[in-house]
């Protein structure tokens, strides 16, 4: 005996009842909240364990001043605009660091990917590039274009560069390839195929790129403002450590964190919103 799935009218149309909202849906819907939550709660416990001991003498105050202190040496630098005059010329240096090297590498990667001459010809010197450390370019970035910004931005576009390239190239070539055995059935151009078929198969390898560009660029941030800088958070922090400022030292290395967590989130909802489509496992 087959089940009952609809309802019969008096027209004597069968009618399908609606669906009630289920309850993994009800439980979705609580999870941002819920996961706020346990995201803050481990810092929020280092924190006071952090006050308590600072309170109690049981860590230098000079090695590790406590977060109240910490609070007021952010409210001072702010009051006085040195804050955001720093973080002003930081925040400059890494977007258009990334949108150079994170666009050529998205611009590489796609290339590599969608030919394979391309690939033998540039992969190769690329790769050999890519285990270069910045730190170990920062010399000849100096010699070759001093210390002004373009030398900074240039570092951390190198920082952004790889990151994208490595994904969007591996994001082309993960496409099934029976999915092109689809496409010729169903006759699609060669443009039809790369807007229809590779590139939304990329799209998560391209925007896992795209996260770990901004974090390279972030990270980038602080070594190219050590090349003779004399603005940025990190020269802001340089300059507290040679007059053991400790609690300035954490309020740039705060900021850093907080944009740097900032910036991947915001890369995380248009993720969300992008791959509606994937039905993946989420723990």
């Amino acid at each position: 005996m087959s089940n009952q799935t609809g309802v019969l009218t008096r027209s004597g149309v069968e009618r399908t009842p609606s669906v009630k909202e289920t309850p993994v849906k009800r439980n979705r819907k609580k999870l941002p909240l819920i996961n706020w939550m346990r995201g803050l709660a481990l810092p929020v416990l280092v924190v006071l364990i952090w006050e308590a001991a600072g309170a109690y003498g049981l860590i230098s105050a000079t090695l590790l001043p406590r977060p109240s202190e910490i609070l007021v040496a952010f409210k001072d630098l702010i009051v006085s605009g040195e804050l955001y005059a720093h973080f002003k010329i930081s925040l400059f240096r890494a977007i258009l660091g990334f949108l150079l090297g994170g666009g050529l590498g998205l611009l590489a990667g796609l290339a590599v990917g969608f030919s394979s001459k391309t690939e033998q010809t540039f992969d190769p010197t690329l790769q050999m590039m890519r285990t270069i450390p910045s730190l170990a370019v920062i010399p000849l970035f100096i010699l070759w274009f001093g210390f002004g910004e373009l030398s900074k931005i240039l570092l951390i576009s190198k920082a952004a560069f790889f990151p994208l390239y490595v994904n969007a190239f591996l994001g082309i070539r993960g496409v099934d390839s029976k999915l092109f055995d689809v496409a010729k059935v169903l006759e699609f151009s060669k443009w039809k195929q790369i807007t229809t078929l590779i590139l939304p198969a990329a799209l998560p390898n391209i925007l896992l790129g795209l996260r770990l560009s901004l974090g390279a660029a972030w990270l980038a941030l602080v070594a190219a403002e050590l090349m003779g800088s004399s603005e940025g958070i990190g020269y802001l922090i340089m300059d507290a450590r040679q007059f053991s400022q400790t609690s300035i030292v954490f309020v740039g290395i705060i900021i850093f964190a907080v944009f740097g967590k900032a910036s991947d989130s915001l890369v995380r909802f248009f993720e969300k919103r992008l791959l509606k489509w994937r039905d993946s496992f989420i723990g």
